[in-house]
């Protein structure tokens, strides 16, 4: 081995976390070391947002997070807000907009906010290595001593931002609660987040005609309610609505599906009934609805009547197939399109103010490797941009 290097901190993972810690505490005076195993820095911002970065939302607060412990993230997020990042991303001179509902994105490419990154490392005076797996980590009297591509190092405090098992194209991996077990740090269970749902054989072939169809409609299961888009897809059910609804859903359990979130279908169909009675039930629904569903559902259920010959009945069955259509997901696409990953590193053992271990000083976990998830919408970058600043701030 070449002789050992020493840094005060050493940052495992070159996402957002990990580079918003690495600016924070380089930009302190602190020596500064970035190691990463990809072979670039921030790949998951780089595809993020359809290649245009969500980079935060104008109005995320500790509601729009998971967590086995609610309050966890509340400390981070009051310390460093999106309006924060915004005003980094405006003294860079990135032109971005507001695509709805608070989600801000980059006018031209996520590359954008890597190199505001980079340039904030830089100014920091950080050491980023890509390409550089770490193979050992030891406690130290110290600090830690650390082994990666045949090379020491040592520094006082380490910070693990690794990042959780989502989309393992991209490098994902379980590396982060790999090390907080060497440490006997308590890990929840995970599982993906904010992703697809996926149907069973026989009911895809029953879907199969809608494949492509999108539509707003309010998706709830259990605490998880959202007004978005729904898309039906060929292996199940996606769109931001049930990519939303995903990380609260349990195997076994069903989506609620309210395919008319502005109506009062009863009164509606009632009226409609009443004022255009010879109009065909599917031209009806088609209205606000779409041709192909309207087909879809009248051929299953009550054919294509005129309104003036529907009862009463026929109007409370539709209610109640419609507002809401429940369906049973088979399971998600998995880790392979999830967004996010639900779990991690117990929050319980690490301090909300520093993200530091309660157990292990000089130990910090932040970002996705941590049991706190955001809803879809640029939450989870702003965990990110928070917890690393905490972090960044401290060590």
């Amino acid at each position: 081995m070449t002789d050992a290097l020493e840094y005060d901190v050493v940052i495992i993972g070159a996402g957002a976390a990990g580079l918003m810690c690495a600016l924070t505490a380089g930009q302190r005076g602190r020596r500064v070391l970035v190691l990463d195993h990809a072979n670039k820095v921030g790949k998951k911002i780089l595809m993020s947002g359809g290649g245009r970065c969500n980079f935060t939302n104008m109005y995320s607060t500790p509601e729009n997070f998971l967590s086995a412990n609610p309050h966890f993230c509340k400390s981070a997020l009051s310390r460093y807000t999106p309006w924060e990042f915004i005003s980094l991303v405006e003294r860079h001179g990135i032109p971005y907009h507001e695509k709805k509902l608070g989600q801000l994105f980059c006018d031209r490419k996520s590359r954008d906010i890597v190199q505001l990154l980079l340039d904030e490392c830089r100014s920091g005076n950080v050491e980023i290595r890509t390409h550089s797996p770490v193979s050992g980590i030891e406690k130290c009297d110290s600090g830690f001593r650390l082994s990666s591509n045949g090379q020491t190092f040592y520094c006082n405090t380490l910070v693990v931002a690794s990042g959780g098992l989502s989309i393992p194209k991209m490098g994902a991996s379980g590396f982060g609660y790999e090390v907080a077990r060497q440490f006997d740090i308590p890990c929840l269970p995970t599982r993906a987040g904010l992703v697809p749902f996926t149907l069973d054989e026989r009911k895809l072939r029953d879907l199969s005609a809608l494949a492509g169809v999108s539509l707003e409609v309010h998706a709830r299961t259990r605490e998880g309610l959202f007004r978005e888009n729904l898309l039906f897809t060929h292996r199940g059910l996606s769109g931001p609505a049930i990519l939303q609804v995903s990380s609260y859903w349990a195997p076994g359990q069903d989506v609620a599906l309210d395919l008319f979130p502005d109506y009062d279908l009863a009164e509606w169909l009632r009226t409609q009934r009443r004022e255009r009675p010879r109009v065909h039930l599917k031209r009806l629904l088609a209205e606000p609805l779409s041709r192909r569903v309207a087909d879809y559902w009248c051929d299953r259920h009550l054919g294509n009547p005129l309104m003036a010959d529907i009862s009463d009945q026929e109007i409370a069955f539709t209610v109640s197939h419609l507002q809401p259509w429940s369906l049973v997901p088979s399971g998600t696409e998995g880790y392979r399109t999830a967004e996010v990953t639900l779990g991690g590193v117990d929050t319980h053992a690490l301090s909300s103010k520093t993200m530091e271990s309660k157990l292990v000083p000089g130990l910090y976990f932040i970002g996705e490797v941590v049991d706190v998830t955001g809803h879809l919408g640029g939450h989870n970058f702003q965990w990110a941009w928070a917890s690393g600043r905490a972090a960044g701030e401290v060590v």
